[in-house]
């Protein structure tokens, strides 16, 4: 651990500094666009810093978000440092704008959603949904299986990941302890838990970090995709990838037992009034969510009803706050914050001019981005992937979108910004090779019963169908 500690610090740590500092100091020439700002230069280094520190995990990914913020207030903002922050340096960022990420509304989304999740774990409402939702899939070993990837999916189409992977590995722990230590089965079992969180977190905007980032600049962008619309396309894939989950984990990890009973235990959580409003509120929440074009109440807005109802009945209460996760929201801001600067210090049009993204392959681009993405989401948190990629990828998108670009036509017939954001988006959650690529497989590897090649194994072939699936998907069968 101490060897670890000293290499972050004593050797990634230098170069990462190194590599800021060579990136500020350089002449503005240097990067070869000729438009380009001081101001705008200082910007580029600030997401190489932060591309570097989250790939290293120097520091905690959340705490280099928070970093990224000051650096960008003192640097690039009209309230920032005198001596650096001067009109003739290039055009400044307003501060609130960037002060704005941390209450912009995809994370007011995001907190309904924890609050959500907290009040269903403090009240029972989980214990009582996941008990009667793995009652419908029977005692046989192949049902099962598939009841836990069901279950674990729609879960975490609502809730934390992490969350729903530690409360329904408490549910399988005690059949895992049962079954013979030579029934493959039990792999099977343990890899449901990662394998469903992880892909069931893609069927809703407040699944998982990088849909909520694909959101935030997709309406930036002039493109807003209501809550219910994202169900709609995301759910069937979501669907599709659970049902080749589980014929593949079948497959790799057959059954030897014959019968499985799963005991969870009953909610022994006395039943008041306060439960009650936490249903109703729960439930009222989730339908105004998916009835946005009816209602014509944003998705966001929605998200703090429950914060509203719950506090002012004092079933949320002050002790409940300490349990939001307030790091991914935190984490979540820095990259809304590096997509503040790249728009508003003219970067973005910089690059769009400087590169000809309008004439390139959309193909090449989309296929290259997503691979990017799939790569980077194995080895760094899947949030800080698309913190680090969107804000980029909005950009480039731009460029493709223009009407004068060669490619614009072919760009807009398979699916435009829409479908290339949303597609980066879902390549960071299907990236799931390792123990250390995201906490429900971690969480996994704890049982002792996974190794690391079998994660592999099946993570890989998951990763490849679930990346040529979701290309066609959103580009060729059903394009936003």
């Amino acid at each position: 651990m101490e060897k670890k500690f000293n290499v972050k610090y004593c050797v990634f740590l230098p170069i990462v500094l190194i590599v800021t500092i060579f990136l500020l100091a350089v002449p503005v020439s240097f990067f070869g666009i000729d438009a380009l700002t001081v101001v705008q230069q200082r910007v580029i280094a600030l997401f190489v810093f932060a591309a570097l520190m989250w790939i290293f995990e120097i520091i905690p990914n959340w705490t280099t978000s928070l970093l990224v913020i000051v650096i960008a207030l003192l640097t690039v903002s009209d309230k920032g440092l005198g001596f650096l922050c001067k009109p003739e340096f290039g055009q400044l960022v307003g501060f609130k704008s960037i002060m704005a990420s941390f209450a912009d509304p995809v994370v007011m989304l995001f907190l309904g959603g924890f609050v959500l999740a907290i009040m269903a774990e403090k009240y029972g409402l989980d214990v009582t949904m996941g008990r009667a939702l793995l009652g419908l899939f029977g005692t046989k070993p192949k049902w099962v299986l598939l009841g836990f990837l069901v279950v674990i999916s729609i879960f975490s189409m609502f809730m934390s990941n992490t969350a729903t992977a530690a409360m329904m590995l408490a549910f399988l722990a005690p059949v895992l302890g049962t079954l013979p230590a030579d029934d493959k089965g039990k792999i099977g079992l343990a890899l449901s838990i990662p394998v469903a969180a992880n892909i069931g977190g893609i069927g809703t905007p407040i699944g998982t970090p990088p849909n909520a980032t694909a959101v935030k600049f997709l309406a930036e962008s002039g493109v807003e995709v209501p809550f219910v619309e994202w169900m709609l396309h995301m759910i069937p894939y979501v669907a599709i990838m659970i049902f080749l989950a589980w014929l593949l984990l079948q497959f790799f990890f057959p059954f030897k037992t014959k019968e499985l009973k799963l005991e969870i235990p009953e909610n022994k959580k006395p039943h008041t009034w306060k439960t009650t409003v936490v249903w109703i509120t729960f439930i009222g929440t989730i339908l105004l969510w998916m009835t946005e074009s009816a209602t014509k109440i944003n998705s966001n807005i929605v998200a703090l009803i429950p914060l509203g109802v719950l506090t002012a009945c004092g079933i949320f209460t002050k002790d409940d706050i300490k349990e939001i996760n307030w790091s991914v929201l935190w984490l979540v801001a820095g990259g809304f914050a590096l997509g503040t600067c790249l728009q508003g210090t003219g970067l973005a049009k910089v690059l769009i001019g400087a590169i000809p993204f309008g004439t390139m392959s959309v193909v090449l681009v989309l296929v290259i981005a997503g691979l990017v993405c799939y790569f980077l989401s194995n080895f760094i948190s899947n949030s800080a992937t698309a913190a680090l990629l969107i804000p980029i990828l909005i950009v480039v998108a731009e460029g493709m979108a223009d009407p004068e670009a060669a490619n614009n036509a072919q760009f807009i017939a398979l699916g435009g910004k829409q479908a290339m954001i949303v597609f980066i988006a879902a390549c960071a959650s299907i990236a799931m090779l390792f123990p250390i690529s995201t906490p429900p497989n971690a969480i996994a590897s704890s049982t002792g019963l996974v190794e690391t090649k079998d994660m592999a194994k099946v993570g890989l072939i998951i990763g490849i169908v679930g990346f040529v699936l979701c290309f066609f998907w959103l580009t060729k069968i059903f394009p936003f």
